[in-house]
């Protein structure tokens, strides 16, 4: 046994840079994990300095001088940030809050509805199994209810939490840009001066990681922009809150479309019926997925990420449980970096194998 976990250890770990690599991300997992919440507003900068960062260098291979690039794009930014705070958002909160006022209606209907299922299909469905399914909708609706009533006492906590990020974040973001070389050297002077390994693993990442962030943050944008101009077209109530949760469902690959596809349809079912408004509100939705898929993100990823649809939804799963939102989002790079570093990592028995052969 111990011959066998030295042969393994000197095939993958006799490289010193391996080794140091290994140990920083262990560190930066660990870190995330325990000090994640606490370290939310920086992570979140990050992230957002990032996406900012491309538009930057864009400017400055225009000859714009690094300073102005950097005020240019904050500016913008905090532009964006404040039509999403002053009429995005308030718009989504009140069709949220309408939504939940109706919602005792809206179940009243559907029971009466499911009420008649007995008398027009007995051979498929008895009175005691639609009552059974009643009843477990009502305990979840009760259970909603109480999740509703304990956001809402919990408010004044978020809200606090809420401003403090509004502060926080905007001034990380325009410092990670400004000063993202002073920054990146005083990090590099950490690392071995040996970099070979960890130049590859970056140069790859770097590359996957932006143009996944930057297009996954303009298909959400898109996608949620023309879905709530064909829900508006339709006169489809909450309009802006469905469109939100579209828009936000691409950030789950394959899943993210099916379960948002429940709620439109049911809104959709009480405010028309099974009507041709209706089928063509669900045309519409279906074509919007379907250019989504097979046009948007094609055009904007370019077969970038290239991993398996099984390795994506196990990264789905097993990030989202960790990190939540934040660790769906960022499934599909953190799989592309494991992907990456596995490639990249030194093998020495494969090595002496190469020379070997030749």
């Amino acid at each position: 046994m111990l011959k066998i976990i030295n042969d393994w250890m000197q095939r993958y770990f006799s490289d010193e840079e391996a080794v140091v690599l290994a140990v920083m991300l262990a560190l930066g997992f660990t870190v995330i994990l325990t000090l994640g919440g606490m370290l939310a507003p920086v992570l979140i900068a990050l992230v957002l300095a990032f996406l900012l960062q491309g538009v930057v260098g864009f400017l400055e291979r225009r000859k714009v001088p690094h300073v102005i690039a950097v005020w240019s794009v904050f500016a913008v930014f905090m532009t964006l940030l404040t039509v999403f705070l002053l009429v995005v958002l308030p718009l989504t909160g009140r069709q949220l809050t309408t939504l939940f006022n109706e919602l005792p209606r809206m179940t009243a209907e559907l029971q009466a509805q499911l009420l008649l299922l007995p008398e027009r299909y007995p051979t498929l469905l008895t009175e005691d199994q639609v009552l059974g399914a009643l009843e477990a909708a009502r305990g979840e609706i009760g259970q909603l209810g109480q999740l509703a009533l304990t956001f809402s006492l919990s408010s004044l906590p978020m809200l606090v939490n809420a401003m403090i990020y509004l502060v926080l974040v905007p001034i990380l973001v325009f410092f990670f840009l400004k000063d993202r070389q002073s920054l990146g050297r005083w990090f590099a002077g950490y690392l071995p001066r040996q970099r070979g390994l960890m130049k590859r693993v970056w140069v790859e990442m770097n590359q996957q990681i932006a143009n996944y962030i930057r297009g996954k943050f303009i298909e959400i944008v898109i996608v949620g922009g023309v879905t709530y101009v064909g829900f508006v077209a339709f006169g489809l109530n909450y309009a802006a809150l469905l469109a939100l949760l579209v828009g936000l469902s691409v950030v789950v690959p394959y899943i993210g479309a099916v379960v948002v596809t429940v709620p439109v349809a049911l809104i959709g079912l009480f405010q028309w019926g099974w009507g041709d408004q209706f089928i063509w509100m669900i045309v519409v939705y279906g074509i919007i997925q379907a250019l989504d898929g097979n046009v948007l993100v094609p055009l904007l990823f370019s077969e970038a990420v290239n991993l398996h649809p099984v390795a994506i939804i196990c990264a789905v799963l097993l990030f989202g449980g960790l990190w939540g939102f934040w660790g769906v989002f960022f499934a599909i790079p953190l799989a592309t970096l494991f992907k990456a570093v596995l490639y990249a990592w030194p093998r020495q028995l494969d090595q002496q194998t190469a020379a070997e052969a030749e």
